[in-house]
């Protein structure tokens, strides 16, 4: 498997994902083109078709396996306006991830859906996949495929805050405090919306999606590989941003893959 070029969809409303910065790290770090697009919804002039179907991608029971829906005219209207302006907000829509992952994958163009070329879509739509284990959906940053899904909201919200904050939070609820002293309290500890270090973050979910696409493992063992599948914010922030770098062992499988392409 190889990569002759990558393109990347911007997500404008979060542009602290630098995205000019991350295709110029891409191209240095692989060695190969990356071209930049705009929001991939906006670049291939979707439709109410493309919304019917996002809004059918929904999850409303996180705890059984997904079902599609009938979605409202709300709901289609929300999705069609969403294309160019889909904004973080406090009311967190979940979805399927493989479902809007196939909706991606099916509007790409022929000529462009060869296995040697690679999209990278990002949005702020929550992706989710089904956990057969423990009977539950559970949010993901990034969806590895081609096209590959990075969701900015997935990025802050998925992988979990220091057990700390859990409890400080449930008892501050109870007694009706309120929650601004608690996130000052842990600030440095986890990511919040529009961080200024979300440009770093992203370099690594884009070469899991692409170490998936080209070995079948996008994710590394050892916390100080940028590859690293954090669970938890402070590993993330660890792995991606103190650190931010390729472990040796996938330096090395890195240069091999350069010198066969």
């Amino acid at each position: 498997m190889r990569i002759s070029r990558i393109f990347l969809y911007d997500e404008p409303s979060v542009p602290e994902i630098k995205i000019n910065n991350l295709a110029k790290f891409l191209e240095e770090t692989l060695g190969i083109p990356v071209l930049v697009r705009k929001n991939f919804f906006l670049h291939f002039k979707l439709d109410s078709n493309t919304a019917y179907k996002l809004a059918s991608s929904r999850v409303f029971n996180p705890h059984s396996p997904f079902e599609p829906h009938t979605p409202t005219e709300e709901e289609i209207n929300f999705e069609e306006k969403s294309f160019g302006n889909n904004s973080e907000s406090s009311n967190i829509v979940l979805y399927d991830g493989f479902e809007i992952q196939n909706i991606v994958q099916n509007t790409i163009p022929e000529e462009e859906s060869s296995q040697d070329t690679f999209h990278i879509a990002f949005t702020t739509r929550l992706g989710c996949t089904y956990d057969y284990e423990d009977c539950r959906y559970h949010g993901r940053a990034v969806i590895c495929a081609n096209p590959a899904i990075i969701s900015t909201t997935g990025i802050i919200e998925a992988p979990a805050k220091p057990r700390a904050y859990y409890l400080i939070m449930q008892h501050s609820i109870s007694q009706g405090l309120n929650l601004d002293a608690l996130k000052d309290k842990f600030r440095g500890k986890f990511l919040e919306y529009h961080d200024t270090n979300l440009d770093k973050v992203v370099r690594g979910y884009a070469l899991q999606a692409i170490f998936y696409h080209l070995t079948s493992e996008p994710f590394c063992d050892s916390k100080d590989c940028i590859l690293y599948n954090a669970h938890w914010q402070e590993d993330l922030i660890h792995a991606q941003i103190n650190l931010g770098k390729l472990c040796e062992h996938h330096r090395g499988i890195l240069e091999s893959i350069k010198k066969h392409e």
